[in-house]
């Protein structure tokens, strides 16, 4: 039964560290009912057959066990840079500098937790100061430590034969008497070096903090691409959300080593392979604003992945992160924006976008073109990136644009809506649309006696009967 044991310490602080005892949940529920049976480790085929007829055995897969501690250890990279492999399919993690930021260690561990949960694992979580520590703690199921003193009791405790260096000697430790690592510390140590080598003692001293301890941090790659194998054909798009979620928390680990934010994120479904293959269904994410959080981007796959219906089978998933860019700062405001910041307004239509559809959720954005009624356009939300030039943004314009302008009266030489109009600024002529339907006009803000501002314009151009007076017309309304 292949099991992952990932340790998580702080050498600088002097408190505690953690270590993770990890198995997959299928081998767990496996073993459950193994363990019933009277299946025990060690035992020959035969007998496990002979105890369970319908007992299913698998060979061991040394690259998948070393692909999932890979995908665990890219996961935890959210959590510290400082990750690195040990014996026995073991993660050591230095979480010092990480405990103020996720809220202290107990906090942290329970954040691991929730992860390694979405990665389809069980954990078993032990702290202490030093990384020999805390996984000595995980293979024993010694829990935490939270202080040296509180470490030593608990090491003290555990079986002589626990370090790898012991395992050698378990039948002679057990003749003399030596059952725990308390009683195998107070065995003199040149006799205990001569018989049993230096990689004991050198654990034992690592262990209880006497000397230091050095590990090969683990590197992130340059560029992201995760890929999963899934157990059995899925016919179902929502039932890939869980595999898609390991996959986003290996990304997120991935941007944080790197200090980026993913603009948009693929994820293909992968569906037969041979002579029946086809191509991958091809799920494109545009995000509206970066970030490096997977709880955003579950709740974008899950609303796509509710609506699709798969075509075929789906056998596996890939992970790409194909636009990044740098983290964007947090904000330095002391109080939060009414209605949520920008950043919140985004993922809301980012939302509305994923249930809707892209071509049901628009946004206003401006044409190449100074008549007001073409000057504007309206395009998907994701699209809408241009903006209009500052001599634009500066000159007003009504909340309400009429579809088509209404002409107006003329009373003792001025327009008249209602009431009078004055006139409350400067002309703007706008000409415009030689290429297809000429315009030549001056626009004012009028105002009525009742205070209410109007966007009206005067033709420049005598009127098509004949009639030299210009005409006027009102084209919006201010708010």
């Amino acid at each position: 039964m292949p099991r992952l044991a990932l340790d998580v310490f702080s050498p600088h602080w002097s408190a505690e560290a953690a270590s993770v005892v990890l198995e997959s949940e299928r081998v767990l529920a496996a073993s459950a009912l193994a363990l019933a049976g009277g299946v025990r480790a060690g035992m020959r085929r035969g007998g496990v057959l002979m105890l369970l007829p319908a007992a299913r055995l698998h060979e061991r897969a040394p690259a998948r066990e070393a692909a999932a501690l890979q995908a665990v250890a890219m996961a935890l990279l959210q959590y510290t840079p400082q990750v690195t492999l040990a014996e026995e399919a073991t993660l050591l993690m230095d979480v010092g500098a990480s405990l103020r930021l996720f809220g202290g260690v107990r906090a942290l561990c329970r954040r691991i937790r929730a992860s390694l949960r979405a990665l389809g694992f069980v954990a078993q979580l032990s702290c202490a100061p030093t990384a020999r520590g805390a996984w000595l703690l995980a293979r024993g199921g010694a829990g935490h430590a939270l202080g040296m003193a509180s470490l030593k009791r608990r090491l003290d405790r555990l079986p002589a034969a626990l370090p790898l260096p012991a395992r050698p000697f378990a039948t002679w430790l057990d003749g003399i008497g030596c059952v725990s690592l308390g009683q195998l510390r107070r065995l003199p140590r040149p006799g205990l070096q001569r018989r049993c080598g230096g990689a004991l003692l050198a654990v034992l001293d690592a262990a209880y903090g006497m000397t230091a301890e050095l590990f090969d941090w683990i590197a992130a790659p340059t560029t992201f691409q995760a890929r999963l194998e899934l157990f059995d054909r899925v016919e179902q798009a929502d039932a890939l959300l869980a595999g898609a979620h390991s996959l986003l928390l290996q990304m997120t680990g991935w941007l944080c080593a790197h200090q980026l934010a993913v603009g948009r994120i693929v994820l293909l479904l992968e569906h037969e392979r041979g002579r029946v293959a086809r191509a991958p269904t091809v799920l494109d994410i545009i995000l509206a604003e970066p970030t490096w959080r997977d709880e955003h981007l579950v709740r974008l796959l899950r609303e796509r992945l509710g609506s699709l219906t798969l075509e075929a089978h789906v056998i596996g998933l890939v992970l790409e992160a194909p636009e990044v860019q740098a983290m964007a700062m947090p904000s330095e405001s002391l109080f939060p924006e009414p209605g949520g910041n920008e950043q919140d307004q985004w993922r809301m239509l980012e939302l509305l976008v994923a249930r809707l559809g892209p071509d049901n959720v628009l946004q206003a954005a401006p044409r190449a073109d100074y008549r007001p009624e073409l000057a504007n356009r309206w395009v998907p939300v994701q699209q809408a990136q241009m903006q209009l030039p500052p001599d634009v943004l500066s000159l007003p314009r009504p909340a309400w644009l009429l579809a088509k302008p209404v002409a107006l009266l003329m009373r003792d030489h001025r327009p008249f809506y209602g009431s009078p109009l004055r006139m409350a600024s400067t002309p703007e002529r706008i000409e415009a649309g030689w290429w297809s339907q000429s315009q030549t006009r001056d626009y004012f803000i009028a105002q009525g006696q009742d205070h209410a501002h109007y966007w009206v314009y005067r033709e420049r151009i005598a009127g098509a009967d004949g009639d030299s007076a210009p005409r006027w017309f009102l084209h919006g309304l201010f708010g």
